[in-house]
C-alpha cells in the first residue's frame, strides 16, 4: 500500500495516524506490543518502558524514556487495553506527559486498535500531543516535528511487522543492521489516513482524561 503523506492535511487536522496489516494471529500481536519489554524493542520512539502499578480498574501507570546520546527525554503515561468490540477488534486508550523542557512532544493522547480481517491484523494507531519548545515548538512542529514523528512511529509499526511476519527481530532491522537487504524497515508500508472515510475522527478512540480512560 502505497500511504498519503503525513504533510498532506487539512489544517486543524493534525492528529497522527498509522497503519500496517500484520499477517500474523492476533494474540502475537497483542503480545508484542502489550508487553512492555518487547514493546521497547520494535518501537524507535521509547528507549525504556517501565511498568509503574496497575491500578484498580486494570489501567496500567508506566514511565518512559527516550535517550538521545546528549540527553534522555523521560515521562509518564498511564493505558488501558483491555476494550473488545463485537467482532474481535481490541483498543488499547493511552494518555502521557512529560515535565522535560526539551522535549519536542508535551501531554498528550492516542490508542491502539487491532482489527482482525481474513488477511490478518490491522495494527493502527491515532495520537495528538501538544508541542514542546514554546512558541519555537508551535513554530516547527508542523514543519519538521510531526512529519519525522510520524515516519519514525511508520517505521516502528514495520518493524514490529517484520517480527511478527518474518521472526526478524527488531535489533536486526535496526540501526546499520537495518541497511541490508531483507532487513530493512519501510514507513511507506504504512497509511496515514484511513482506507475508508467514516463519520468518525482519527482521534474518537482517544480519552481526553484520566477519568475517562478509568
Amino acid at each position: 500500500m502505497t500511504p498519503d503523506s503525513p504533510l498532506r492535511r487539512r489544517r486543524g487536522d493534525a492528529a497522527l495516524y498509522v497503519e500496517v496489516l500484520i499477517r500474523a494471529p492476533l494474540e502475537e500481536v497483542w503480545r508484542l506490543t502489550q508487553d512492555p519489554a518487547s514493546h521497547v524493542r520494535w518501537d524507535g520512539r521509547f528507549s525504556d518502558i517501565v511498568p509503574q502499578r496497575t491500578r484498580s480498574d486494570g489501567a496500567r501507570e508506566f514511565r518512559y524514556e527516550l535517550d538521545l546520546g546528549v540527553h534522555t527525554i523521560r515521562g509518564t503515561g498511564v493505558s488501558l487495553a483491555t476494550r473488545e468490540g463485537p467482532a474481535g477488534e481490541r483498543t488499547s486508550a493511552l494518555l502521557f506527559d512529560t515535565a522535560d523542557a526539551l522535549s519536542p512532544l508535551g501531554a498528550g493522547r492516542g490508542y491502539w486498535r487491532y482489527i482482525p480481517t481474513p488477511e490478518g491484523v490491522r495494527f493502527l494507531t491515532g495520537y495528538d500531543y501538544v508541542p514542546g519548545w514554546g512558541w519555537l515548538g508551535r513554530l516547527c512542529d508542523p514543519l519538521l516535528i510531526r512529519p519525522f514523528v510520524w515516519w519514525l512511529t511508520a517505521r516502528s509499526f514495520d518493524r514490529l511487522r517484520m517480527w511478527a511476519e518474518e521472526g526478524t527481530s527488531p535489533e536486526q532491522a535496526s540501526g546499520w543492521r537495518s541497511l541490508r537487504r531483507g532487513y530493512r524497515p519501510r514507513a511507506r508500508n504504512c497509511r496515514s489516513r484511513p482506507a475508508r472515510r467514516t463519520g468518525r475522527t482519527i482521534m474518537d478512540d482517544a480519552p481526553r482524561s484520566l477519568e475517562e480512560i478509568a
